[in-house]
């Protein structure tokens, strides 16, 4: 405590709701920070000073939850909760506990009435949109992403998260337009641009693949998924060594990249290296199963 503030228990009830009210402050900034110990630290005390605060409870909560603390974090939503039963906010990130915890159709049931609260809350749409994929109920999670873009078209983001989508759906026409509706809005958009890059690859648009893949990688030269996506696209125009270059480049980025793996191997089997091919298909399996 700061020099010349008395011990916490000597603290007059005004005094005592005026520190827990600049601790919950500077939590706030701390959380901006991404310096989360340092915000459950203030939070801490401010709960300790003001317990019936639903705002410090919310905030350690979400702190928790950033950190992977999530029995934690529940314990905080749960009390917010209790102040606040309304709280979207507590609903919202108690839901992305539950999820990230697994507990999905607890995560669906936080979601659910939080929308009920806040129905224009892209984050929450967002989040429910992802309990969705994770429950493998794609057509829904469509829906979801519908919501949102039709909230704001001009958020690239929510163009590159239904593109991720159809992709995942084998659905590469629909992604690309949606990449390039992202694109049409913020042109430098890395993340549009690789995964266009990897949908026209799966189009068998390997010119247009490779431009985009280029460009990706001229405003983000370490970016591993682009990288792997481009050592397959050179593969397929015949040009396996630079194929390998951003292959071997992909995998010292993430070593446990089992996809470049892959590639990388059959590649190496196409150039009769079978010793290496055999051991880039064995980390893929070691990677991907255990083996």
């Amino acid at each position: 405590m700061s020099e010349g503030i008395k011990d916490r228990a000597e603290l007059s009830e005004a005094a005592a709701q005026s520190r827990a009210s600049v601790l919950r402050s500077r939590a706030e900034s701390y959380i901006a920070l991404a310096r989360h110990d340092d915000a459950i630290a203030d939070l801490t005390e401010s709960i300790e000073l003001a317990p019936d605060n639903a705002r410090a409870w919310r905030l350690r909560g979400e702190s928790h939850r950033v950190v992977e603390r999530y029995e934690a974090a529940l314990e905080d939503f749960d009390e917010a909760l209790k102040l606040e039963p309304d709280s979207a906010y507590a609903l919202g990130s108690r839901g992305q506990t539950y999820a990230a915890m697994g507990r999905l159709e607890e995560a669906m049931a936080d979601f659910e009435h939080a929308l009920t609260l806040s129905p224009d809350s892209l984050w929450i749409l967002e989040a429910k949109a992802d309990a969705l994929v994770d429950l493998d109920r794609l057509d829904e999670a469509l829906e979801e992403h519908a919501k949102i873009i039709a909230l704001n078209e001009e958020l690239p983001y929510s163009w590159v998260a239904r593109g991720d989508l159809y992709q995942r759906m084998h659905l590469y026409t629909e992604a690309i337009d949606d990449y390039t509706k992202a694109l049409d809005v913020d042109p430098d958009h890395v993340r549009a641009l690789s995964r266009r890059g990897e949908a026209l690859r799966m189009t068998d648009r390997y010119e247009e693949a490779l431009a985009d893949l280029n460009r990706a990688l001229d405003l983000d030269p370490d970016n591993d998924r682009a990288l792997g996506s481009r050592g397959a696209v050179l593969s397929e125009l015949g040009d396996n060594e630079a194929a390998l270059t951003d292959l071997d480049r992909a995998i010292e980025l993430d070593p446990e990249y089992i996809w470049a793996y892959r590639v990388r191997g059959e590649i190496f089997q196409e150039l009769e290296r079978h010793e290496e091919a055999v051991a880039d298909f064995t980390q893929a399996l070691h990677l991907e199963f255990g083996d």
